[in-house]
């Protein structure tokens, strides 16, 4: 049975949950592998809608172990919260592992992350003010604070104390804040241990064993491909690896153990928050994609940024990732269309001032920020495929609309979105083996 990578193709918010959802029955382990809680996926089981945050979306199976692997960084009071959440509405959510290596969120990261927003002015980043980016910049410099250092108080205060000694200076010098107290912090952290201890787990060595033994592990990517910290429009991306190596370094499994590697792309594109987005539509067309599509961020509530789809985006995903997939989700959004644009080249502004047409990604985020897309277009079509089984019942335009995106991705599309239900998904080709 495969190892799966399941991860966004654009700049997120492409169905990854509806996707996992698909496929999560068939499968052993589901594994968040990167990101915390500013990451969103909407899963629809029949007549409920499950939005998750930090959970992975495999935890609505009862037959599936949801593990938080090492990648993530927590925040316990949202993982509570959540979990609260789902066994109100009667979600079994007792056999979810949390790796004892994840990074832990404090009160202290959301602060700075605050703090720090607001100081960059027109340079910000477009945070979701959760403390995720300083979590992280904490576990790179050092100084962060790990799962299994909860349950030690002494270790815990050693922890806080080496973490607080520099942000205390800057919040007082640099922002004219109050100092946070390091009791204070200790005593917060320490509170959740009891609650998250039976959670926690070796999950490397736990998942490693269970592909030994032949077990299914689908690893989920939080984010997408495009806010990918190393290869993402740096620096308006997230503070994580969310392209398909991550799910290595985020589990603790070896790249060997991959069988497969599935991208998720809309049929149009969106994105949250800052950045350059070459087919952003800042008008009425725009907004007819955001209301169709009901383009608001499922952790933020926050209006999506709308597009048409851009294939060196998807081509560049199918690339940095090894894609060996893609799942094309909310195909029945274009429904009513009379004709369906689509970039297939920028022209960008080069360092010397002069122009010229590019057909891949710019690497240069100045020239990637200056381009401007070159469509093509093909027809749309009127009838309604949310109810249809097969893709031989789509009409004819449809048909070919998904064949030219999977020409121009350079990577075959398995299954296709056809509506927001569990059973609006049609296959083409299996997605598990």
């Amino acid at each position: 049975m495969p190892g799966i990578v399941l991860v966004g193709a654009q700049w997120g918010d492409e169905g990854k949950g509806k996707a996992t959802d698909l496929i999560g029955d068939k499968v052993d382990y589901v594994v968040r592998f990167n990101g915390g809680n500013n990451a969103g996926h909407t899963v629809v089981v029949g007549n409920e809608t499950y939005a998750l945050h930090l959970l992975p979306s495999g935890i609505i199976h009862p037959n599936v172990t949801p593990v938080i692997g090492n990648g993530v960084v927590v925040d316990p009071e949202a993982l509570f919260a959540e979990l609260d959440g789902l066994e109100s509405r009667g979600v079994d959510c007792s056999n979810l592992l949390v790796s004892e290596s994840a990074h832990i969120i404090a009160s202290y990261d959301r602060t700075i992350d605050k703090v720090t927003e607001r100081f960059l002015g027109k340079h910000k980043i477009g945070t979701t003010g959760r403390g995720i980016g300083p979590a992280y910049a904490d576990k790179v410099n050092r100084v962060g604070i790990r799962v299994h250092d909860l349950f030690n108080t002494d270790h815990l205060r050693d922890k806080v104390i080496a973490s607080l000694h520099q942000k205390n200076q800057m919040l007082v010098k640099l922002y004219n804040r109050r100092a946070i107290d390091v009791e204070q912090t200790v005593d917060q952290l320490a509170a959740v241990a009891d609650r998250l201890k039976p959670y926690v787990a070796n999950t490397s060595l736990l998942l490693n064993k269970a592909l030994d033994d032949g077990k299914s592990v689908l690893f989920e990517g939080g984010q997408a491909t495009m806010l990918d910290v190393d290869h993402g429009t740096y620096p308006f991306v997230t503070s994580s690896n969310c392209t398909a190596g991550g799910a290595c370094t985020g589990s603790g499994v070896g790249p060997t153990k991959i069988d497969r590697v599935i991208g998720v792309s809309k049929a149009y594109i969106t994105r949250v928050g800052e950045g350059p987005f070459p087919t952003e539509l800042n008008n009425d067309q725009g907004e007819w994609l955001r209301q169709q599509g009901h383009e608001f961020g499922v952790t933020t509530g926050r209006p999506r940024r709308c597009g048409w789809f851009d294939a060196l985006v998807n081509r560049y995903a199918v690339q940095v990732n090894g894609l060996t997939d893609i799942v094309l989700t909310k195909l029945d959004v274009l429904t009513g269309l009379e004709t369906i644009p689509f970039c297939i080249g920028y022209n960008v502004t080069m360092a010397d001032g002069s122009h010229a047409r590019c057909d891949d990604m710019p690497t240069d985020q100045a020239e990637f920020a200056s381009a401007t897309p070159i469509y093509d277009e093909m027809p749309g079509w009127n009838e309604d495929i949310a109810g249809m089984q097969s893709f031989d019942e789509f009409p004819q335009a449809a048909q070919d609309y998904v064949h030219r995106l999977e020409d121009l991705s350079g990577c075959r599309i398995s299954a296709i979105g056809s509506g927001p239900g569990r059973d609006q998904i049609v296959s083409i080709h299996s997605l598990i083996d």
